[in-house]
């Protein structure tokens, strides 16, 4: 021990990830020695997850195996249901903002939709949309969505071309509605076939997300809402209705009893 009052030598940091992180820091050989063994205990850890990762993408293409067939039965039960997912993305409370009027007529035709997602799961999903066969406003009987979330590179998007029938081309009208500075969807233009077309940051798509990770997987929640939420409103509505006769009919019965009284005084 130094009897000049001296501090301790000091060495360089830890080389590697941790020494990247504080480049113009020393620290004690104890400091370092606990660094390094911290560094390589981190990276451990870090292999564990790894090897966790890969367990738990078996699992889940398992799993989207199994769920296929039921999916399968699910939509063939919805073919039963006359304008299932139109309901459905009116009464969701984020679709239900980029559907124009017009939209929703031709959603009226909208008979399936699946999400599948690929094989490796990490890379991507597409989002698929079958229209019958009366459909007058395109004559695609199947469009596409497909999101590729590479690992390496940029997110991507591609769309099924949209074959429009003459004079039915709703992105056109959608332009000319805001050219002529007429109502538009309240997000600020933005519509379901515009959302289609769009190929912007596809790792941050908030329609598709909303599609496939809740819709997708219970759309029945959002296709009962209206009743749910209406039988609350009458609910409601009946019992101001009660009090609100009550409190005329007791004005009623008082207002003559005090002219009489100020008439016999």
């Amino acid at each position: 021990m130094s009897t000049s009052g001296s501090t301790p030598k000091k060495v360089r940091k830890v080389e590697g990830s941790v020494g990247e992180a504080e480049e113009n820091r020393d620290f004690d050989s104890e400091t370092q020695s606990a660094l390094e063994a911290i560094d390589a205990v981190q990276n451990d850890i870090d292999q564990l997850n790894e090897k966790a990762s890969e367990q738990i993408l078996k699992v889940e293409q398992k799993f989207n195996k199994e769920r296929k067939p039921f999916f399968e039965k699910r939509n063939e039960l919805i073919g039963k249901i006359p304008c299932f997912w139109l309901t459905t993305f009116r009464n969701h409370p984020q679709i239900s903002t980029i559907l124009t009027e017009e939209e929703q007529d031709c959603l009226q035709h909208l008979t399936k939709l699946e999400v599948e997602e690929f094989e490796d799961i990490k890379s991507g999903y597409r989002i698929k949309f079958h229209f019958s066969e009366d459909n007058p406003y395109f004559s695609n009987k199947v469009l596409v969505k497909e999101f590729h979330l590479a690992q390496t590179g940029d997110p991507a998007s591609h769309s099924t071309p949209i074959e429009w029938n003459a004079g039915k081309n709703l992105l056109q009208a959608q332009n000319n509605s805001e050219n002529q500075g007429r109502k538009r969807s309240r997000q600020a233009g933005r519509t379901f076939f515009s959302w289609f077309t769009d190929h912007g940051d596809a790792s941050a798509d908030d329609i598709a997300e909303v599609i496939k990770d809740d819709m997708w997987p219970n759309p029945l929640q959002y296709f009962l809402v209206p009743d749910v939420e209406n039988g609350m409103e009458d609910s409601e509505d009946d019992e101001v209705d009660d009090s609100v006769v009550v409190v005329e009919e007791e004005e009623e019965e008082e207002f003559p009893e005090s002219e009489e009284d100020g008439a016999a005084e």
